[in-house]
């Protein structure tokens, strides 16, 4: 194996590995938002279980929550979803960085193999923003509009 050690060959293969990293800074971003949502799924569904558990909810409000119940389940098994894609995302836009860099500076035929990876990477990440469209669209759908007060006319 012949490595390449010249100046202008390693700025090169810095050059192609930075722009990935602009993806890697949207997912870290993603990844921020969403585990802020899980952890409210969370807390709400820790408070209803508590409520549930002390036994003072009449029968129909402990219908409605154990329906509520539900849907945090499926929303938070679509943000769990929307996370491993998440990480498997910035994990394949790492390894496309450490190819593209080890593609330029070496003799090795990978370039083929970073491509893959990154529209691999794109493609999860693709795939996570539907994961948190469908949850913030089940997340709307539990709010109450109807029980809001009519606006006050002047």
């Amino acid at each position: 194996m012949n490595f390449a050690t010249d100046l202008a060959t390693v700025t090169h293969g810095i050059q192609l590995a930075v722009a990935p990293v602009f993806l890697l800074t949207a997912v870290s971003g993603m990844i921020g938002a969403v585990a802020g949502r899980l952890a409210r799924i969370i807390d709400r569904a820790r408070f209803l279980e508590g409520r549930l558990e002390s036994g003072d909810v009449e029968p129909v409000r402990a219908a409605r929550m154990y329906d509520e119940l539900r849907r945090l389940r499926h929303r938070g098994w679509l943000v769990n979803g929307c996370l491993a894609l998440l990480t498997f995302c910035a994990i394949l836009i790492g390894t496309t960085i450490v190819l593209l860099f080890l593609g330029e500076t070496s003799e090795l035929p990978i370039f083929k193999i970073a491509t893959v990876c990154f529209l691999a990477g794109v493609m999860c990440f693709l795939s996570a923003l539907v994961c948190f469209l469908a949850e913030t669209l089940l997340a709307t759908h539990l709010l109450k509009f109807a029980e809001l007060p009519a606006p006050v006319k002047p």
